[in-house]
């Protein structure tokens, strides 16, 4: 167990970040640990179902990414819209923050946008005068350290085939693998939470108890709700399909489950105890990340380093476009 920065490392070689998809979404390799037994075997996710009973549960985020990333007419100021505030005004980034003063006035995705307020954080609070036009205007908002700007591909990959409310402004990338033909072989349940851009931010302080993890907006639906509790009942496993679902259902309050809307700030590292997820269906993870922390604190930091060094040498692919791990 540790809560230092530094332990949670790893070496990783630049070529086996997954800039792009695999062909098919289902072609991804998956790795899967067995924590009762520290073993790691070599699988595909099309191998997913032999790993789960009938009584099991899978558990998925339905969250719809959205165009979220805009250039204004010049060309010269980026912006990546992270929030809804009002019908009119967004919670956004920008760059270069020095052309985004207190009422500049831009043109942007067929309107016109003004800055309002500068948070202390940097971002922007933007009022449009009318809504923007983020279909024909807006780009996906794929991860940074793909070098490259979004293109068709990604408007249809980098969406889960579930995703089906509108908010998020990254992938729920687990769940990326799924196929409506794979994902009806199994017993599943959707949520609801909006991925926000804070998914990227680095943990800056060596002690993790003083970092503070960003908010994100959730929904618990009654039915999910009803389906989990019977699940466990019936001696079922929760199998959750990727660290946002998880983060959902660890907070919430002990007991029975029951519908729920909200805003999730958890922060899940060693040596944390999970209450209500039983196994995890997640991609590989940033170094020093806090969504590898939570791996870790499922299946133990050691045995999760080891796991990643193991899809090192087997030359998985790394990321939100890349391979997968299931840990039961």
């Amino acid at each position: 167990m540790s809560t230092r920065l530094s332990d949670y490392q790893y070496d990783l070689p630049p070529e086996l970040i997954a800039d792009r998809p695999a062909e098919r979404r289902e072609e991804s390799r998956m790795l899967v640990l067995d924590r009762s037994t520290g073993t790691i075997t070599h699988q595909c996710f099309t191998d997913l179902p032999d790993f789960l009973s009938p009584a099991d549960l899978l558990v998925l985020n339905n969250s719809r990414v959205i165009p979220a990333r805009l250039h204004d007419a010049t060309g010269k100021i980026e912006i990546l819209l992270l929030e809804k505030r009002k019908e009119l005004q967004w919670a956004a980034m920008v760059r270069p923050g020095k052309k985004m003063r207190v009422g500049t006035l831009i043109d942007v995705a067929g309107t016109q946008a003004s800055v309002l307020e500068i948070f202390e954080d940097g971002t922007r609070l933007l009022e449009f005068v009318s809504p923007p036009n983020l279909e024909q205007y807006g780009e996906m908002p794929i991860p940074p350290y793909f070098h490259r700007p979004a293109d068709a591909q990604d408007k249809e990959r980098y969406q889960t085939v579930y995703a089906r409310d509108p908010g998020s402004v990254a992938a729920p990338t687990a769940g990326l693998h799924f196929t409506e033909d794979i994902l009806n072989t199994m017993s599943h349940a959707f949520l609801t939470l909006h991925v926000g851009a804070g998914t990227f931010q680095p943990v800056k302080s060596e002690d993790l108890s003083k970092h503070r993890m960003h908010s994100e907006r959730y929904t618990l639906p009654a039915d999910t709700a009803d389906r989990i509790n019977a699940t466990k009942r019936q001696a079922g496993k929760i199998v959750a399909v990727g660290t946002t679902t998880t983060r959902v259902l660890e907070s919430q309050k002990s007991g029975a489950l029951m519908a729920n809307s909200g805003s999730t700030e958890i922060f899940i590292h060693p040596p944390y105890e999970f209450q209500r997820v039983d196994a995890l269906l997640t991609n590989f993870h940033l170094p020093g990340s806090t969504l590898l922390m939570l791996v870790s604190a499922l299946a133990g930091r050691e045995l999760i380093l080891e796991a990643y060094a193991e899809a090192v040498r087997e030359c998985y692919r790394f990321f939100s476009y890349g391979d997968c791990m299931l840990i039961v």
